[in-house]
């Protein structure tokens, strides 16, 4: 595969969260990319749990400044940015007082899923095409990891297929293993008013984790079951109604799997 521009969206990615499956897989293959030559943009959330300090987080304000709306909320969108020592490269985070500044990650201190996390999945999203968008960066192909960065390709091959920034890009996304949970109930609402079609909007009816992890899928050019954990009901939807599908937890060599997935969507043609 020729020298690709990759860009990478990630729920979590360590350092900056614990080691886990996602967040170490998010390290480690923007990293081993970058080191084949690939031009390679990380993207994360800027969860309040971060310290800034700690990994020398800094604003981007060229980059800062936009607002986006979710559900007739106008929000600001930040840019940081910090680098990775031991990869050689940055991580771009998207940030927002009202969705990223709180202590936690995904569920209050109750356990309970927050309220809120369809909006901030989708101020995630629209917020990483916004920056990438101003930073006029085509990538080839787009690599999403994890539920809170599902919506990257709804958005992508809806609302920005024709933007010759992306016109040409391809989407991979990786499923996880995944506590089951249900999305809150204003997910629907608030892709109403993004001016999504009943066609969309049906794949999200009682939508749980794994049932917006699978809408993904059907946007997706190749999937990814990244987990020894990843549902079945999702696996088995994957196996059977998705292209381009790979089973990591089988590969002999993940990276040179996931690296072959990339060559063979990137020799499809792109369909509007």
């Amino acid at each position: 595969m020729d020298n690709k521009r990759i860009l990478y969206v990630s729920q979590e990615i360590h350092p900056y969260l614990p080691e886990n499956e996602i967040s170490k897989a998010s390290l480690e293959l923007p990293k081993k990319m970058n080191e084949l030559g690939h031009e390679v943009r990380v993207f994360m959330p800027r969860y309040g749990v971060i310290n800034e300090r700690r990994h020398q987080l800094h604003e981007v304000i060229r980059l800062s400044g936009i607002n986006i709306i979710v559900n007739d909320m106008d929000q600001p969108l930040i840019i940081k940015v910090a680098s990775v020592p031991s990869a050689r490269m940055q991580v771009y985070f998207i940030d927002n007082e009202e969705y990223f500044k709180r202590k936690a990650i995904f569920l209050d201190e109750d356990g309970n899923f927050f309220s809120d996390n369809d909006q901030r999945a989708i101020f995630f999203c629209r917020g990483v095409i916004e920056t990438v968008t101003k930073l006029g960066w085509a990538p080839d192909i787009i690599h999403c990891h994890g539920w809170l960065a599902s919506f990257m390709p709804m958005y992508l091959k809806k609302f920005h297929y024709d933007d010759p920034l992306f016109a040409d890009s391809k989407i991979v996304f990786s499923a996880y293993g995944v506590r089951e949970q249900e999305m809150p109930s204003t997910l629907i609402e608030n892709l109403k008013f993004d001016g999504f079609d009943a066609e969309d909007l049906a794949k999200y009816e009682n939508p749980t984790v794994e049932s917006v992890n699978r809408a993904a899928m059907t946007y997706s050019d190749g999937t990814i079951i990244a987990s020894e954990n990843a549902d079945p009901e999702t696996k088995e939807f994957a196996e059977n109604n998705v292209d381009n599908y790979l089973d990591l937890t089988i590969a002999e060599d993940p990276t040179q799997a996931i690296y072959g997935l990339y060559e063979q969507v990137s020799v499809e043609e792109t369909i509007a």
